[in-house]
C-alpha cells in the first residue's frame, strides 16, 4: 500500500457540502459529522459555500473558467472564516477543487481575469492570491482523514460488524484524477480496506473489476445509458460472484449508480442477490453506534439495508419512529 506524505488536518476544517450527498444520501453528511464529532475533529459548514459545479462542469454546462471562479469564491470565504482546510465528502468535489486551486496558483492570466471580474462587481474581498490554497495540503477527502485516524476508531466501537463479506469501491475521481495525492495507490486501491482492517474487519480485498468505474460517467448515465449500465452490470456481477454482502464507496455518484440502478440491472440479468451500498462514513458511524435511520439515513437508500442489519444482529426501530 502506497503512503502519500501529505498534511491531514484535524482542525480549521471547512466540511465541503455536496449537492448529491444532500439531495440523495443526506445520511452521509450526518454520519461524517457524527464520526468527526466522536474523533474530536474541529470543523465548520460554511453557509456561504456554493456548489463545486461538478455535475454541470462534466456536462459542459459550466466552462472551466466559471468553475474556477466559483472555487476562488469558495476559497475566499473559507480563508475569511479561518477554516481553509477543505474536506469534501464527494470525490468529484475533491477533484474539481484541487484542479481549480492548481489553476489559480499556476495560471496567472486566469487568476487575474477572475480577480478582475470580482473587482468590477464590488467583490474585492473575494480576490484570490497565488498559493492562498495548497491543492495538496489544504484539500483532502473525508476518507483521507478517516485513514489518518484509523487507529483511533476502535476506541469508539459500539457494534460488532464482523461476519459479513465487505467489498470496496474507490472510484475514479479519487483514484484517477490526482494520482500523486491518492492514498493507497491507484493500481490496487486499498485505503477503504485499510480503514476496515483498523476496525478489526476483513474485506474481500482484490476482486475482478475492483478498479472498474461505477459506470455513471455523469453524462454517460443519460447520453449512453446502455453502455453505462453495462459497465455497472459487469462490476456488480463480479461482486455477486464474490458473494459480497456490502459494498463500501467514498463518492455519492458511485453510491447513486450502484444503489439506484441495481434494480434496473437485476431486472435485466435476473440475478436475485441484492447488495446494499454504504458510504465509508456511514459504515464507520454504524460501527460507532449511530442510529441507522436518524443518523445514517438508510431510509433514503433504494436497496434495502435492513437485511444487512439483521445479519449483523443490529436492532433498529424503523423509519416510522422518526415521526414520533
Amino acid at each position: 500500500m502506497n503512503e502519500v506524505n501529505k498534511f491531514i488536518p484535524t482542525k480549521d476544517i471547512t466540511l465541503f457540502r455536496s449537492c448529491l450527498v444532500s439531495a440523495e444520501y443526506p445520511g452521509t453528511e450526518a454520519s461524517t459529522k457524527y464520526v468527526f464529532d466522536k474523533l474530536g475533529i474541529e470543523y465548520v459548514i460554511d453557509r456561504n459555500q456554493s456548489c463545486c459545479t461538478g455535475l454541470g462542469h462534466y456536462y459542459d454546462i459550466f466552462d472551466e473558467l466559471s468553475t474556477t471562479a466559483l472555487a476562488a469564491r469558495n476559497f475566499a470565504h473559507a480563508i475569511k472564516n479561518d477554516h481553509k482546510q477543505y474536506v469534501p465528502m464527494c470525490a468529484t468535489c475533491y477533484a474539481i477543487l484541487k484542479n481549480a486551486a492548481l489553476t489559480l496558483n499556476t495560471k496567472d492570466d486566469v487568476r487575474e481575469e477572475i480577480n478582475e471580474s470580482f473587482r468590477e462587481n464590488g467583490l474585492e474581498d473575494l480576490v484570490y492570491h497565488k498559493d492562498d490554497i495548497d491543492p495538496v495540503n489544504n484539500i483532502t477527502h473525508v476518507v483521507d482523514i478517516l485513514y489518518a485516524l484509523r487507529d483511533q476508531l476502535p476506541k469508539y466501537k459500539k457494534r460488532d460488524l464482523s461476519g459479513i463479506k465487505i467489498a470496496t469501491h474507490h472510484g475514479c475521481h479519487y483514484c484517477k484524477v490526482h494520482y500523486n495525492d491518492t492514498q493507497g495507490g491507484v493500481r490496487d486501491p486499498e485505503i477503504v480496506d485499510q480503514i476496515c482492517e483498523a476496525m478489526g474487519l476483513e474485506t474481500i480485498g482484490w476482486y475482478d473489476h475492483k478498479k472498474l468505474t461505477c459506470g455513471c460517467g455523469f453524462r454517460q448515465r443519460y447520453a449512453n445509458r446502455e453502455l453505462s449500465l453495462e459497465t455497472s452490470k459487469d462490476k456488480l456481477e463480479s461482486l455477486y460472484n464474490e458473494d459480497a454482502d456490502l459494498l463500501l464507496v467514498i463518492c455519492p455518484n458511485c453510491h447513486l449508480q450502484f444503489d439506484r440502478y441495481e434494480k434496473v440491472i437485476q431486472d435485466e440479468t435476473k440475478h436475485e442477490k441484492y447488495m446494499p451500498v454504504l458510504n465509508i462514513a456511514q459504515f464507520v458511524a454504524l460501527y460507532m453506534g449511530a442510529d441507522p435511520y436518524k443518523t445514517i439515513g438508510i431510509q433514503t437508500h433504494t436497496v434495502n439495508v435492513e437485511p444487512l442489519l439483521d445479519k449483523l444482529g443490529i436492532e433498529y426501530e424503523g423509519v416510522d419512529d422518526l415521526h414520533e
